[in-house]
């Protein structure tokens, strides 16, 4: 009697802890939990990453912009759309995108 007792009460403790490992495994705080998360740090790396080298390409044109009036005038010139006396402008036609068949 004793014995058949302590066997349902290992069988009871073992059958717990199973059901707490496997809660434990894939609850909310669980492995595929720890998965999504470690998936998240690689695209917020890739994002910082990404975000470093066009700050970097930024800082450079900033430092050629200051230093170098050639450069300062093109950039006005392009971004005011002006010309000097003598430049020819040429206008190519935009590309016709095709509609969508009905």
């Amino acid at each position: 009697m004793k014995n058949t007792v302590r066997n349902l009460g290992v069988l009871a403790v073992l059958g717990l802890l199973g059901g707490y490992v496997y809660l434990a495994l894939q609850g909310p705080q669980g492995i595929p939990a720890l998965m999504e998360k470690r998936r998240e740090i690689r695209e917020l790396e890739e994002q910082n990453q990404n975000l470093k080298a066009e700050i970097e390409r930024r800082k450079e044109r900033i430092r050629v912009l200051t230093s170098d009036p050639d450069a300062q005038e093109l950039e006005i010139r392009r971004r005011l759309k002006l010309q000097r006396e003598g430049d020819t402008s040429f206008f190519l036609p935009q590309e016709k995108t095709p509609s969508p068949a009905k």
